[in-house]
């Protein structure tokens, strides 16, 4: 199965930058719920896939790690990353499986925004991680990780001013239930983004 997934030569930034890529991948499709005539349940069996794939890679990481006398960075570092890496992809999968547990068929526009959000931070996370391998630019990582945290802040006004609408204008109690679940998810994973870019940050600033 890791033969698809991984390079021939692998190492563990290939590790990191294969799950990156996944949680793009999930976070765009967790996007296509903004698009007209997409089936959530679609989205929450393709997300399914990329998180099982993802768990693999973890997986595979961590064998590695226990395996390897030498690593290129410190290892409780590695094992921090592949954790925080793999929070993210399974926050997406939670939040596509409430999407679909609570049946959802359209998305207002404060919870479009919020995914908007979702997968520029998944994005900004790729682009740091891919920095790890030569940190010879820490200046540019270091200024993806500050875009994750402003990204982060930014879902967290979202949250905030759509559950306080909720709470003004909604009068169904299971409504208002249901929606601020799933805030709380898409934020969560923004949350992930942070973890990732805090840790990131710490590799790079040890390093430079």
């Amino acid at each position: 199965m890791l033969s698809r997934l991984l390079p021939r030569q692998t190492n563990f930034f290939d590790f990191f930058e294969r799950h990156a890529a996944l949680s793009v991948e999930g976070a765009r499709e967790l996007g296509k719920l903004v698009e007209s005539g997409v089936k959530v349940e679609d989205v929450a069996r393709r997300i399914k896939e990329l998180e099982h794939d993802a768990d693999e890679i973890t997986h595979t990481c961590m064998e590695t790690l226990h395996k390897t006398f030498i690593t290129p960075i410190d290892r409780n570092d590695i094992h921090r990353i592949a954790s925080k890496l793999d929070d993210i992809i399974d926050l997406i999968d939670g939040a596509a499986r409430q999407l679909s547990l609570f049946e959802i068929r359209e998305l207002p526009e404060s919870a479009r925004e919020a995914t908007v959000v979702l997968v520029q931070a998944t994005e900004a996370v790729e682009r740091a991680v891919k920095g790890l391998r030569n940190m010879r630019n820490a200046t540019t990582i270091l200024g993806e990780c500050v875009r994750i945290n402003e990204l982060e802040n930014q879902a967290d006004r979202i949250k905030a001013a759509s559950v306080a609408r909720l709470f003004r204008e909604e009068r169904d109690p299971i409504v208002v239930l249901k929606w601020h679940e799933i805030y709380q998810a898409l934020e969560n994973v923004t949350d992930a983004c942070e973890d990732v870019a805090n840790v990131i940050e710490g590799i790079v600033l040890e390093h430079a």
